[in-house]
């Protein structure tokens, strides 16, 4: 045996042969016993003849047992050749992901203060922003160039964690305009709640009208569902104002997505 079939990993790169082997192992141990070898090759994009000369190879190897015309099974020591290719693929992929993929990233951030090419910084989330400055950081990179204070600077070698949380979303029912709409809107809880966030969102005219009346023009309109929802995962906390009937199906949403929220309801008995 040479030295790339010693490597599982070496091997099923190098061969496609391999690659097909194992693909046609997994395919037989997803359908057995009855094994239909057209599926088969429609899947690999191969002929049947090509499919049923390798499932013979694997049984003259030990890899799989007939029992009978289109029955087979795969035996204990092709269970075991597949688990140590899949072992090594599955390690191979997380090297890429961790050791490669992750070094020669670029992420955008904004320069802290001025920075010099090569420079490690730490790399933090302030307002919604991500920053790289020359103080130590939970997460840590490596400038690709110079940069001036507020302009924006690549980074690369990002390791650690960012230091992160979560913005509160403030969800604020606001009545359609067959139930008042505007007129019939708890004027100081809007204000109130308006207040505690740093970025104001609203969902139909009615809300974004009682906001303008209170002297709050909303930072997002269109689209405010799902802006809401990416400021609240870069840490910001927001109010969205929106009508009665959109409410329920806003906190489904926010449900989905595993984010922390207050219910207000701004609607005048």
């Amino acid at each position: 045996m040479n030295e790339a079939s010693e490597d599982p990993l070496s091997s099923i790169l190098r061969s496609k042969r391999e690659v097909t082997r194992l693909q046609i192992l997994v395919e037989i141990a997803e359908h057995q016993p009855a094994v239909r070898q057209q599926e088969i090759a429609d899947k690999l994009g191969v002929t049947p003849q090509a499919v049923s000369e390798y499932i013979r190879e694997l049984v003259d190897d030990g890899m799989v047992a007939a029992h009978g015309r289109g029955r087979y099974d795969v035996s204990r020591s092709g269970i075991e050749w597949v688990l140590n290719h899949a072992e090594a693929l599955e390690s191979y992929a997380r090297h890429i992901r961790r050791d490669i993929i992750q070094q020669v990233s670029t992420w955008t951030a904004i320069a802290a203060h001025d920075l010099k090419e090569g420079e490690e910084v730490g790399v933090y989330m302030k307002g919604g922003w991500l920053y790289a400055a020359s103080e130590p950081q939970s997460a840590t990179g490596i400038v690709l160039m110079n940069a001036r204070q507020g302009d924006d600077v690549g980074v690369i070698r990002l390791s650690g964690i960012i230091d992160h949380t979560e913005g509160v979303i403030h969800v604020c029912k606001v009545p359609r305009i067959q139930r008042g709409g505007s007129q019939n809107v708890k004027k100081e809880q809007l204000l109130a709640v308006s207040g505690q966030a740093e970025m104001v969102a609203a969902v139909g005219l009615e809300a974004y009208v009682a906001l303008e009346k209170a002297g709050r023009i909303p930072d997002m309109f269109f689209g405010s569902r799902e802006g809401v929802i990416e400021a609240a995962f870069h840490g910001i906390d927001c109010a969205i104002f929106i009508v009665d009937e959109e409410f329920t199906d806003f906190l489904k949403r926010l449900e989905g997505v595993g984010l922390s929220y207050l219910i207000h309801d701004l609607v005048t008995p």
